[in-house]
């Protein structure tokens, strides 16, 4: 398991030049498949839109593929391919739709309009990182409870819930890169008096 970025949820963001609209869609998807799917729901939903151009990055076999869709070559999937590798998104697709506005933009105004509507999709999806994360239970006497507060808050210790009975007892998460650390730092705090039981290691952002 690796970190990655990717968004999500659905954005859409509208770019208007000349009177032509773009509308820009960004989803998290997981599998070409879903990828595919995503881009023919689009097609369904703007039948009448002059062009669909996509463009969607898999951590699957590191897949990267986009579409122009009919306009010049390099002016429209590429822009917004590289919309999406530039914010490091991955398992990500975006289709933006025009509808054309009779005014030709040129290869420039091409490039701008579509990389604002992919850009603006993707922000309104919310780009969050997916990092792993270590599920563990410390339990420490309320003395201890106190003193190791400051090494939660150092270490960004993810509480999910606390219970309070002969002892303290800790349900949380933690950033695998700082488990080591924050173990280490328990034993320190609590001259090893505190326990601490380590669960799986799963996604969370």
């Amino acid at each position: 398991m690796q970190s990655y970025t990717t968004v999500r949820g659905e954005g859409v963001f509208e770019y208007e030049d000349r009177r032509s609209v773009f509308i820009g869609t960004a989803v998290p998807v997981s599998t070409e498949s879903d990828a595919i799917r995503f881009i023919e729901f689009i097609k369904k939903k703007y039948p009448d839109a002059r062009h669909h151009v996509y463009a969607y990055v898999l951590r699957e076999n590191s897949i990267m593929r986009f579409s122009d869709d009919r306009e010049p070559q390099g002016t429209a999937g590429m822009p917004v391919l590289d919309a999406i590798r530039k914010r490091g998104c991955t398992d990500t697709a975006v289709v933006v739709i025009r509808y054309f506005g009779g005014t030709l933009l040129g290869t420039g105004g091409l490039v701008r309009a579509y990389s604002a509507a992919a850009v603006g999709a993707l922000e309104r999806a919310e780009i969050i990182t997916y990092d792993i994360y270590r599920e563990l239970t410390v339990t420490v006497s309320y003395s201890d409870y106190q003193r190791i507060l400051p090494l939660i808050e150092e270490k960004s210790l993810r509480i999910l819930d606390t219970l309070y009975a002969d002892n303290v007892i800790i349900k949380g998460r933690i950033q695998r890169d700082s488990t080591e650390e924050f173990v280490k730092g328990i034993g320190e705090i609590t001259s090893a008096r505190g326990e601490i039981s380590l669960g799986e290691e799963i996604f969370d952002f």
